[in-house]
């Protein structure tokens, strides 16, 4: 992303630049935050390397949002330790800021500014900021510089949030819930821009609900709840480690199930959902494919509508967070 402003390359000592991608820009251990009897955070450790993108999820409540505002300078923890950047966010939060760019879902923008005149007052603040044209051009703000904050749609205020946390060229930026209220040009928008963010060498932390987006995003997700880390890994590994494999088909009701799970591997099982609807769990390959259909062939059914569907990153996050509605 960078690159493709107007200006120099990034310094390289104490850059993003100049990091290893996966070295440490965030290191948590064993974090704890209370807020008077009920315990927020609960012992929670979480590492983003440096290059990569880190999604955050977790039901309302979870802590993760708490867990943010720490690495942020926001608030202080009560246990634990936390470093960003290698500094403690909260006594080394001078030197810190300027490296980090932080968007939230909102406030933090004076409602009466204008949004170039807010985006301009951030690029002063930094001692190499982006072409502050450039940026506004890239995130379709042109038409809206000189709106105020408060007359901004919902969409163009995300976008505005999103300019300013990457003005000052950051080293780490916690983007959070990025794309809430965007159409979806601006979304897919935004996502490149997160992909540019990590082709650059700058670490993301995005909390977001949107499961899909945590997927076609992240390098690593992190699952909280109450408090603690309940699943980590890259969206495969999470997704590879729920329920297997499921495919799908359509035939007559009533097919011989002991005969067809005689012709398939051990440990695969079949039953019959609803009246000639079945289904097929556990390692479904090509071969296992193939045999269900020469299966059909040999019994003379003929199978329609053969799917093989994989759990999703919502599908992982419901069986390990619960359906209930949190308030």
């Amino acid at each position: 992303m960078y690159s493709d402003f107007p200006g120099d390359r990034l310094p390289e000592s104490g850059s993003a630049a100049g990091r290893t991608s996966g070295e440490p820009v965030v290191e948590v251990r064993g974090l704890v935050k209370r807020y008077g009897a009920k315990t927020a955070v609960d012992g929670l450790d979480v590492t983003v390397g440096a290059g990569t993108v880190t999604a955050v999820l977790g039901p309302n409540g979870a802590g993760k949002t708490t867990t943010v505002e720490i690495c942020e300078g926001y608030r202080k923890p009560d246990a634990g330790t936390v470093r960003v950047l290698g500094l403690d966010p909260v006594a080394d939060a001078a030197r810190l800021r300027p490296r980090i760019g932080v968007m939230l879902q909102s406030g933090g923008v004076y409602s009466g500014a204008r949004a170039d005149e807010m985006l301009r007052h951030m690029a002063r603040l930094h001692a190499r900021p982006l072409d502050v044209d450039a940026l506004i051009e890239r995130l379709g703000l042109g038409s809206c510089g000189r709106t105020t904050y408060r007359r901004l749609s919902g969409g163009q205020q995300q976008r505005l949030a999103l300019a300013l946390a990457v003005v000052g060229r950051p080293e780490l930026v916690f983007l959070d819930e990025p794309t809430a209220g965007l159409d979806p040009q601006a979304r897919r928008s935004t996502w490149d821009l997160v992909r540019e963010l990590r082709s650059d060498g700058v670490g993301v932390v995005l909390t977001t609900h949107f499961m899909d987006e945590a997927e076609e995003l992240a390098d690593d997700v992190v699952i909280i709840d109450a408090g603690r880390v309940i699943a980590q890994g890259s969206p495969e590994e999470l997704c590879r480690g729920g329920a297997e494999n499921t495919l799908r088909f359509t035939g007559r009701p009533g097919l011989d199930l002991g005969s067809l799970l005689k012709a398939l591997p051990d440990g695969t099982t079949a039953d019959e959902l609803s009246s000639g609807v079945y289904r097929i769990t556990g390692g479904v390959d090509p071969q296992l494919l193939a045999t269900v259909a020469s299966w059909c062939a040999q019994h003379g059914v003929m199978a329609d509508g053969i799917s093989v569907e994989r759990h999703t990153l919502e599908d992982v996050f419901l069986e390990l967070t619960g359906k209930e509605l949190r308030s």
